[in-house]
């Protein structure tokens, strides 16, 4: 029984064996068995390519989504600049103003050879205070509530101002700057001109990220905190050796939004010097919002931005504005969706 199946088997074999006394072996036979095999390697190795290959797909939409909000991140040096009076400030058409941000915040102190002297997040570690001045004149005894004048800049009778950064919010909720820091008991305690000369010639890295509303706005670097008078801002320190801002910077890293594969930003490890003093550097972003999903069906909503620049020297503009480097952005209305998959090909076509 078990022969006879095996026998059926045979039978069907499409395929018989011709014995060895019927063929011969030659050198054509063996060149052609070479080349058609490499020919077969070649065809399966490319289809397997075309196989992984993705296509990305790209549309234009326009935008309606509103009330949202976006993450800036960034990171850039300066090369003249000391972190003691380098603040981060945002602002937008809606009005909302964040002055001096320390929040998700790093500086690094840097000497002129680029080395990182410190790092700490910006705003941490508070002085010693010892028999400070108290609002009333006298000094603070043992069992005393501390509370600090605010030199004239109180908005009540109950305001205290504990450190010299308390009576610099002060006076910029008033809008007056801080030319008498040398004569504030806060300041003078906490070494407030002390800490900035010990950083002179010292430059500074500042990275980090700004959560900010979706729409039309500013941020930038200054030297000294930021107040507004009559719809013009200054900075608190404009009279502290003004002459030696140098605002010479590159820029590291700077994003809106999360990183999703293919994703080019034009200003990354862009740089800019500026030999003399006192100028103003502007950047002029065009924010396209997108939404990059992977071969997976994941989604990043992220953005792409477009940027020209331009630098105004103080010298030959109002002896007011501000020396910095600012970053202008507005939204594009269209959005960009990215879609990454296969490509499929089909034999014929």
């Amino acid at each position: 029984m078990k022969n006879t199946v095996l026998s059926k088997l045979r039978n069907l074999d499409a395929y018989p064996k011709v014995n060895e006394d019927f063929f011969t072996r030659s050198l054509s036979g063996g060149i052609i068995t070479l080349v058609s095999s490499l020919a077969i390697l070649l065809l399966v190795f490319s289809e397997f390519r075309l196989y992984l290959h993705t296509v990305t797909e790209t549309k234009l939409l326009v935008d309606t989504s509103r009330g949202e909000t976006f993450r800036i991140n960034f990171d850039v040096t300066f090369r003249a600049i000391p972190c003691s009076i380098l603040s981060v400030d945002a602002m937008d058409i809606s009005g909302e103003q964040h002055l001096d941000i320390k929040h998700d915040i790093i500086k690094k102190r840097i000497n002129t050879n680029g080395d990182v002297i410190e790092s700490k997040p910006d705003g941490i570690g508070a002085p010693k205070i010892e028999k400070p001045l108290q609002r009333h004149g006298g000094r603070l005894e043992q069992n005393e509530t501390y509370c600090g004048s605010c030199f004239g800049a109180e908005q009540s009778d109950d305001d205290c101002c504990n450190s010299c950064e308390e009576v610099r919010d002060a006076y910029r909720r008033k809008g007056w700057a801080m030319t008498n820091a040398d004569l504030i008991d806060q300041c003078k305690r906490e070494g407030f001109f002390e800490r900035i000369k010990e950083q002179e010639g010292e430059g500074c890295n500042v990275h980090g990220s700004l959560e900010v509303n979706r729409v039309a706005g500013n941020f930038h670097f200054a030297p000294g905190k930021t107040f507004h008078q009559s719809n013009i801002f200054f900075d608190d320190l404009m009279s502290v050796h003004k002459d030696s801002y140098n605002i010479s910077h590159r820029i590291n890293r700077l994003a809106f939004g999360e990183y999703f594969p293919g994703v080019v930003n034009p200003l990354d490890g862009g740089h800019w010097t500026h030999e003399t003093s006192n100028g103003m550097y502007q950047y002029f972003i065009k924010v396209v919002p997108t939404i990059y999903t992977d071969i997976r069906g994941r989604t990043v909503k992220s953005n792409q931005y477009s940027v020209t620049e331009h630098f105004k020297d103080l010298e030959y503009i109002s002896p007011n504005s501000q020396p910095g480097v600012f970053f202008y952005y507005d939204f594009s209305p269209i959005k960009d969706p990215i879609r990454v998959q296969k490509l499929i090909h089909l034999n014929g076509d």
